[in-house]
């Protein structure tokens, strides 16, 4: 099983990109020009090596591979996007890797991708890039060339290599544990070790809600691969494992005038086996409530007018403010129930919330999570 803390430090110090790896200081598949460039090097590395894995890492430097991390990044369902916009798709998955000088918001992205038999392309156009194109590594780039179908084989044993000496062993695993068990002392650790090979951590503050038991400031750890599995500071999620799988599910808070409920909004269910190998099955479960329209209409248009005061730079009182927390949300609650032009709304206040107010700016990629999940599910 490979440690993947450790194969992005063999990769980082392995060498600078090429056509088997590439590094990004952060990625944004929320926006289109973003979500392009990420398809563009999926393709490239995809059909630069059709006989090894690819990796990017996400959260470093370019410039001295220093590590800074990035947002926790809980796409499940990022193989859709992947099979929507290109052909040939490749098998692509992408982990948390948390590193210990890291805040506990911060992780590092970890992208494989495993190449299918054939050339991979665009399926359809996407920002500036058209359909049918064709994408190859050339050192560090990814550039659009034409298909020669002598490509050589040269990184399979490089790969090997590097793969070789990232595997985990049990010192790893012991102090990754202790790491863990020490790190999260204030949010009541736990650990269950599975098939007597997996090590599972989780830690979290219990809050009980008509007679239910959920976890808030969740941290989930596959302590083999140091792979986090759940981070969040705000959502609950409940837990519960037998001897052969671990079940999380994830709840989020939604209402409207002071009046909330939790909505179970994916299951994620690891299935581990007896010949040393897992499996992670994720659902989307989420139904949308369903509200008044004459009231969602009054939250709309206020939702509306605290916006354009956002955007003139004026003054809000604490009224506004308290509703300015919720914007993010009741945004979304318009959205599912039929109010289209509120996703642009929602779109329109990133910069002006994230300058505004950092806690209610995580509120917003809460609701944009939300709506990512359900459009690739």
């Amino acid at each position: 099983m490979i440690n993947k803390r450790l194969l992005i430090k063999n990769l980082l110090a392995h060498n600078d990109e090429n056509s088997f790896y590439d590094k990004k200081r952060k990625i944004d598949i929320g926006q289109k020009e973003g979500k392009a460039k990420f398809l563009k090097h999926i393709c490239a590395l995809s059909n630069s090596n059709p006989k090894n894995n690819s990796f990017i890492v996400i959260g470093v430097e370019d410039e001295d591979n220093k590590i800074i991390g990035v947002d926790f990044f809980d796409d499940s369902k990022i193989q859709n996007l992947i099979n929507a916009y290109l052909t040939n798709p490749p098998i692509v998955q992408y982990e948390n890797i948390p590193f210990p000088h890291l805040p506990d918001d911060k992780v590092v992205g970890l992208v494989t991708i495993r190449a299918n038999e054939g050339l991979t392309s665009l399926r359809k156009n996407i920002w500036k890039y058209y359909g049918g194109a064709v994408f190859f590594r050339d050192g560090s780039m990814s550039m659009p060339k034409v298909f020669k179908s002598d490509i050589k084989d040269v990184n399979s044993k490089i790969v090997e290599a590097i793969e070789s000496h990232s595997h985990n062993n049990i010192e790893y695993t012991l102090d990754g544990v202790f790491d863990f068990m020490n790190k999260r002392k204030d949010y009541n650790p736990q650990y269950k070790v599975f098939k007597e090979y997996f090590v599972v951590c989780w830690a979290g503050h219990k809050k009980e809600v008509k007679n239910e038991t959920f976890l808030s400031r969740v941290d989930i750890e596959l302590i083999n691969e140091q792979v986090r599995l759940f981070y969040s500071a705000m959502d609950e999620v409940s837990i519960s494992f037998d001897n052969n799988t671990f079940k999380i599910i994830e709840y989020v808070s939604l209402g409207l005038q002071n009046s909330y409920k939790y909505y179970p909004l994916e299951e994620t269910l690891i299935k581990f086996n007896d010949n040393a190998n897992y499996t992670i099955d994720t659902t989307l479960i989420f139904q949308p409530p369903e509200f008044d329209k004459k009231v969602l209409h009054h939250i709309y248009n206020a939702n509306n007018a605290l916006l354009e005061k956002l955007k003139k730079g004026n003054a809000l009182n604490q009224y506004e403010n308290k509703d300015l927390q919720n914007l993010p949300a009741t945004y979304l609650i318009c959205y599912l129930n039929g109010f289209h032009e509120a996703i642009d709304k929602l779109n329109e206040s990133k910069s002006f919330l994230k300058s505004y107010n950092r806690e209610i700016y995580i509120h917003y990629k809460e609701s944009i999570r939300i709506l990512r999940k359900m459009k690739y599910s």
